[in-house]
């Protein structure tokens, strides 16, 4: 008998479906066993589709990738194993009857299968610029190396996962309809997400460390296009895939999901790792590192409780509110935590030098130093205060608006280092090859300052994926709910938002300043690396409009005064970065920015007016 069949009064069934427990003799699995309607197929299909893509995978890894070229070392046993090991686990939950944890695993594996298929189709763009030493290692100089049946292997097993995903989203949905709500209290799991995060962020780094002329590893940013859209595509999925398994209300579509996503990261990450400790002039490097212990770590999550109620809070009883506090406590601890180490990497990146000469070359200096230097204090300010209990909430809505800053200053110094690097003359001598020495090397290579304003960047980004899980803790606590009264931001505040945020869109994509030579970059034209940080900033600004009507008052006016200052750093760009340039003045962009940051705070007053009015 389903959820669905079962007569009103009946609550036998109740717990195990409001767990999300998928164990033989519950409603899940009588969908999966006996019902004849279209899901039950459709997950054995699913199966079936991932089972076929794991043998097309394990044959790529067998076969030649490219024609007349090998892999750097024998990897293919591994590769074996984590192309088969998914597929195992999928077939296993399957005919075991748990299908929500089936279901989870496909689309843990879909979510990071297009990603994937990008890191493969770099071998056919040009494998030669492919840092893919478990499929293939040149050992001589080549022009696009055709490819080989390994390649197309590849392809198909990555296009049979994501059909795979196609038909198990269906039954994942039938679960989380059989589970009712999110229960709301998965703390531990709610870890998952910052995992996402620092795995992503993995993954942006350079996966290897080459001493080998014809392997250049490089990170994301760097490498060929191909590629670079295949780390970004994954680096932005990871987090989000993991975050939508955690927010799930069947146990078993979450705990599938966290191990799908983390079998799809080692996948990447493993084998990168490897080649370093093997393949002689290669190294292990940071990214490989991290992206390894990241899904390692995932997938220990998946095999904790993701029930609503844990054992040992069923049974203590009114002890299982206190319980709540000490998570609170260490969350708001972290959310300070990190972005007092993501303020103060970017202040150590601001003061130490981005670039370093090959040569005698003078050194220059990026005037956005000093921009960097600006958004460390903004976001060290407010979470100075998430220290402080009275007033840790309102700080820490702050935080997850003002690390965005961080992002905007960073990509305007790490922007300024790529264009002055790019070109740089590389010794031959450091990758072991006897080629021509240049007589005279000159150019510049990036410095200190580049590895600490990334180290900000990562860490101001899982500092405000910590404050956001804060809020969902806060909201559970009643501590947090005696702040307020539970009522709704006034509606009178919609204006000045709307307003605010058409005049954050105009500052964003307007110069702040110009000066005689100066080219600012832009988000409609003259789109660089840089603009990223713009776009970044914007994105997150409208976000933060966007949840104002929707929010308390206390959290409305801390998302408001948040972004606030990101617009006030936007126009502080003119004193901190404009006052280098000779001739410099303010441009349109300025007085948009600062427009905007006054509009918000006028909100920010009239939603805390709007509470004390109401109450």
């Amino acid at each position: 008998m389903t959820s669905r069949s079962r007569p009103p009064g009946d609550d036998s069934a109740e717990p195990a479906e409001s767990a999300g427990q998928s164990v033989p003799g519950t409603a899940s699995a009588e969908l999966l066993r006996s019902e004849p309607g279209a899901r039950p197929r459709a997950l054995v299909l699913s199966a079936g589709l991932v089972s076929a893509g794991a043998v097309a995978l394990a044959a790529g890894a067998l076969l030649p990738v490219v024609r007349a070229g090998s892999p750097g070392f024998t990897a293919w046993p591994v590769l074996v194993v984590l192309a088969l090991a998914p597929a195992a686990a999928v077939l296993h939950a399957v005919v075991t009857g748990r299908a929500g944890l089936a279901s989870g695993l496909v689309l843990g594996l879909t979510a990071l299968a297009p990603g994937r298929l990008l890191l493969d189709l770099q071998l056919l763009a040009d494998g030669s610029l492919a840092a893919r030493p478990e499929l293939f290692l040149a050992d001589r100089l080549l022009a696009l190396p055709p490819a080989g049946p390994g390649l197309w292997a590849l392809v198909a097993g990555h296009l049979l996962t994501l059909a795979a995903g196609a038909f198990a989203a269906g039954t994942a949905r039938d679960e989380a309809e059989l589970a009712g709500e999110l229960d709301g209290r998965r703390r531990w799991r709610l870890l998952g997400p910052v995992l996402g995060v620092v795995g992503g962020l993995g993954l942006l780094l350079p996966p290897l460390g080459s001493g080998n002329a014809y392997l250049l590893a490089k990170n994301a940013f760097e490498g060929p296009t191909v590629a670079m859209a295949g780390y970004l595509l994954l680096a932005a999925l990871l987090p989000l895939t993991v975050l939508v398994a955690v927010s799930s209300p069947s146990a078993g579509v979450g705990k599938g999901g966290f191990a799908g996503a983390a079998l799809a990261a080692l996948a990447v990450g493993v084998p990168q790792v490897l080649a370093g400790l093997i393949v002689d002039r290669l190294s292990v490097a940071p990214g490989s590192v991290v992206v390894t212990l990241a899904g390692l770590a995932l997938l220990g999550l998946a095999f904790t409780r993701f029930d609503g109620a844990e054992a040992g809070e069923a049974a203590t009883g009114d002890l299982a509110g206190e319980a709540r506090l000490p998570g609170l406590f260490w969350w708001r601890l972290a959310t300070g935590a990190l972005a007092l180490l993501a303020a103060v990497s970017a202040v150590v990146g601001a003061l130490t030098p981005v670039l370093k000469a090959n040569g005698a070359t003078p050194v220059p200096e990026t005037p956005a130093r000093w921009l960097l230097l600006g958004a460390a204090v903004v976001l060290a300010v407010p979470a100075l205060f998430v220290f402080v209990p009275r007033l840790s909430a309102f700080a820490r809505g702050v935080v997850a608006a003002t690390w965005v800053g961080v992002v905007l200053a960073g990509a305007a110094v790490l922007s300024a280092a790529l264009s002055v690097t790019e070109d740089k003359a590389v010794d031959p001598a450091s990758f072991g090859v006897d080629l021509p020495v240049l007589p005279d090397k000159i150019g510049f290579s990036a410095g200190p300052g580049v590895t600490w304003t990334f180290i900000s960047l990562a860490l101001a980004a899982v500092a405000a994926l910590t404050a956001v899980i804060t809020g969902v803790v806060e909201r559970d606590d009643d501590a947090a709910d005696a702040a307020d009264d539970g009522s709704r931001t006034s509606g009178n505040v919609l204006t000045p938002v709307v307003a605010a945020a058409v005049l954050a869109v105009a500052a964003f994509g307007t110069p702040v300043f110009t000066a005689p030579g100066y080219t600012a970059p832009g988000l409609w034209s003259d789109f660089g690396a840089a603009s990223w940080g713009l776009l970044g900033a914007l994105a997150v600004v409208l976000g933060l409009y966007a949840l104002v009507v929707r929010s308390r008052p206390v959290a409305a006016a801390s998302a408001l005064t948040g972004a606030a200052l990101v617009l006030g750093l936007r126009a502080a760009e003119l004193p901190l970065v404009g006052s280098e340039y000779d001739g410099a003045s303010a441009g349109m962009g300025f007085w948009l920015a600062l427009s905007a940051a006054v509009v918000s705070f006028v909100a920010a007053g009239m939603a805390v007016a709007g509470s004390r009015r109401s109450g």
